[in-house]
């Protein structure tokens, strides 16, 4: 079952691929498969749009608010998980109720927020709503809890500070919840389309996913399924060939663990 339920989300995806490798010369209702496969519809889409800069936008914007997630909610979880203070299961749960609120229920006090600020337009007002993560907190505090405090304890006898605690002990630790949280706010924030469809209106600060609405909404694009197609591919195929280098890491990692565990 779980095979075919595959097949079938995968369809959509492999119709795209199919498309963009098609002639563009070539009807797409003419026939299920091309009579050839050639790459001058993506070719002709990198032309027509500006896919490169979209594609340093987007990269920019991932890797910013990934890293400055992590930064502050290594140091938040640890408060949370560790400390004793006076309304921090209180804070907590304001935390959690940002995991609560859509994103689109906060648009237009963050976009009045950003046109105060002067930040409309600019990769900065993309970003700043999502520096703060409720999600990297919870899922950082409950690692960091399963760590024995014996740890703690033997890095602290030793001179450790508390910035070598967190860098030598917890996050190392934490390492598979820090990889799903870095996956989640990767593959969110690279296919983020709302938010900055409202406060970018310049190719030079759109990401890919605006990037691709103006070019199939274009004269070029919007009468042809092999350019339309071509973009998708474009933008989505990154995302692929990570999840696919992932998943092929993690099999890698498991039939290491069990040939030296066979071994052993």
């Amino acid at each position: 079952m779980a095979v075919v339920l595959a097949i079938v989300w995968a369809l959509p995806l492999l119709w795209t691929a199919v498309t963009a490798f098609r002639p563009l010369d070539e009807s797409v209702g003419r026939s299920l498969l091309p009579s050839r496969l050639t790459v001058e519809a993506l070719a002709a889409a990198w032309s027509y749009a500006p896919f490169g800069r979209y594609y340093l936008n987007t990269f920019v914007i991932v890797v910013v608010v990934a890293l400055v997630q992590v930064l502050l909610a290594v140091p938040a979880a640890y408060a949370f998980a560790r400390l004793r203070f006076f309304g921090r299961d209180a804070l907590f749960f304001l935390f959690l109720l940002q995991m609560m609120l859509p994103m689109n229920a906060l648009v237009l006090p963050n976009y009045l927020t950003m046109k105060a600020l002067g930040l409309l337009n600019t990769l900065w007002a993309i970003m700043l709503p999502y520096f703060g993560s409720g999600m990297a907190v919870f899922l950082l505090r409950q690692a960091f809890r399963s760590v024995p405090q014996a740890y703690e304890d033997a890095a602290r006898i030793d001179g450790a500070s508390l910035v070598q605690v967190l860098r030598h002990v917890y996050v190392p630790l934490a390492l598979p919840s820090l990889l799903a949280f870095l996956f989640f706010s990767v593959s969110y924030h690279w296919n983020e389309f709302f938010w900055p469809l409202i406060v970018t209106d310049d190719d030079a600060v759109r990401p890919v996913t605006v990037g691709l609405a103006k070019f199939t909404q274009a004269a070029e694009a919007g009468a042809n399924w092999q350019l339309s197609a071509a973009g998708t591919l474009i933008v989505v195929g990154p995302l692929i060939a990570l999840f696919f280098l992932f998943a092929a890491w993690g099999r890698a990692r498991r039939a290491i663990g069990a040939d030296a565990g066979l071994k052993g």
